[in-house]
């Protein structure tokens, strides 16, 4: 009986093991087919780029400016953030409230932080 109690306990511990260790398997092959799908973005994004040096150009009012970022919302009430390392060539004449044209390169979204580069922040008419 106590040898068959100890089988049962033995038995139950590898069980637990196992679904442990499998458990810990698929977390590691979801982290490596997510990397494998962050390479394939990557490239994808390298192509896209060619696309995304036009300059383009928002127009809208400048509302929050801080050391590293600033927020223009459009006309239609969507804000757009710009981060940048260097202050943009014209931010610094312009203030919160005041209407700008921002010229940049990359991709804007009100959800998705800014990718690409400020050209120059200019008060619009």
């Amino acid at each position: 009986m106590k040898k068959k109690l100890i089988t049962i306990v033995i038995g139950a511990m590898l069980c637990a093991s196992l679904f442990a260790g499998c458990g810990q398997s698929d977390t590691k092959q979801d982290k490596a087919a997510a990397g494998t799908e962050s390479a394939k973005q990557a490239d994808t994004k390298d192509e896209g780029d060619k696309g995304s040096q036009e300059e383009k150009e928002l127009t809208g009012t400048i509302d929050d400016i801080k050391d590293f970022m600033f927020v223009v919302t459009d006309d239609k009430d969507t804000p757009y953030s710009f981060t940048f390392d260097e202050k943009p060539d014209g931010l610094e004449s312009v203030a919160s409230g005041d209407k700008v044209t921002v010229k940049y390169t990359g991709t804007i979204s009100e959800v998705d932080p800014f990718e690409g580069k400020i050209i120059s922040v200019e008060k619009a008419e």
